[in-house]
């Protein structure tokens, strides 16, 4: 069988405008990345501006820090991979199986807009491949059409980081708008579990987890969909 070949795309933002610094939330990065090595997976990791992708120093401390964010800061070559990311436009989505968006404030700020991210999103989708997103990241959806040019999400289940949660964390003046009102006024059948636990929802090739704890089951889904891909 042939290798399985999947596409990270994360963050290049680093700093909101109040002047936090931000980025990817780490632990959404490293659990797939590991639970999809180990199956053998091949990883490209992507970002709009290629080069370093930064981490959000908040996901760095030591409440949030999981057993795969201790592993990935034992290992020098997860992060020399972060350090170098291929810039999105040069991304050819006709040679990955899957495509996968960890979270963090970063990607609220410059996956939206970005016109590669959107094309990935759209011709990924359009050719029946898996599309998984975990936390904030599902606000990379944001712009996408569906092929009627309706909202992608218009009808969708989707999962994401909720009001509730982002209240809890007193990170609104971090973000350019609430993530689950985005979702529900672009027409989405938005999901969601209690608060801060592990929940994931599936439409379809279309994957998404609702916060960090989430990263695991959103992994575990790209893989059960991978295996179902010849």
């Amino acid at each position: 069988m042939k290798t399985k070949k999947v596409l990270f795309v994360v963050t290049s933002f680093d700093q909101v405008p109040n002047g936090t610094k931000t980025g990817i939330w780490i632990e959404e990065f490293a659990s797939p990345y590991y639970l999809l090595t180990a199956e053998g997976i091949e990883i490209t990791i992507a970002s709009p501006k290629g080069g370093k992708a930064p981490i959000d120093p908040k996901s760095t401390r030591p409440e949030f820090t999981t057993e795969s964010v201790k592993r990935f800061f034992a290992d020098a070559s997860a992060q020399e991979r972060l350090n170098n990311t291929v810039a999105l436009k040069d991304i050819d989505a006709t040679e990955y199986d899957a495509v996968f968006y960890p979270g963090g404030h970063g990607p609220m700020w410059d996956l939206p807009e970005n016109p590669a991210s959107i094309h990935i999103i759209e011709s990924f989708y359009k050719a029946g491949k898996t599309v998984a997103l975990v936390c904030h990241a599902p606000a990379a959806l944001k712009n996408v059409k569906s092929e009627n040019g309706d909202p992608f999400v218009k009808g969708k289940k989707v999962a994401g980081f909720t009001n509730t949660e982002e209240i809890a964390g007193k990170s609104t003046g971090e973000v350019p708008f609430m993530l689950e009102d985005m979702l529900v006024e672009s027409g989405a059948d938005y999901q969601k579990g209690a608060d801060w636990q592990s929940f994931a929802v599936s439409d379809g090739v279309l994957i998404t987890g609702q916060n960090p704890a989430s990263a695991e089951i959103v992994a575990e889904k790209i893989i059960s969909a991978l295996k179902t891909v010849q």
